[in-house]
């Protein structure tokens, strides 16, 4: 089974309760390399005690292709933009950026039943 690099921005109320679903994945070819997260939140304690790496946007974007999904779970409109400048200015065609709708399309894949919180605004892509 070929592995699937992931990265989390934004471990928040969904971010935080998204990696630990992704974490209970790994089984599967999931693995969480980084995380970006400023606060002091239950995701940022969780990537800790698993050693995952809390980086900043332009650490994460110089991994370059070594990450195949990075999830932008923050709900803010700038920091996917700032994403997304970011990744084309390096040149990198490799790392998809999902949105929150991605997200929740994998949760209800992984989970029985329950929701992702809905703490933020749709903005799509």
């Amino acid at each position: 089974m070929q592995k699937q690099s992931i990265a989390i921005v934004g471990l928040g109320r969904v971010g935080s309760v998204f990696l630990d679903q992704l974490l209970k994945q790994a089984k599967k070819g999931i693995s969480i390399v980084a995380v970006a997260e400023k606060g002091d939140t239950t995701g940022a304690a969780l990537a800790k005690a698993n050693r995952i790496e809390n980086l900043s946007l332009d650490q994460i974007v110089a991994k370059g292709d070594s990450i195949d999904i990075l999830f932008d779970l923050t709900g803010l409109p700038a920091v996917r933009q700032e994403l997304r400048e970011k990744y084309m200015a390096s040149g990198n065609r490799h790392t998809v950026i999902a949105t929150e709708t991605i997200a929740s399309f994998i949760w209800a894949l992984i989970t029985e039943g329950e929701s992702l919180p809905k703490v933020h605004a749709k903005i799509g892509y």
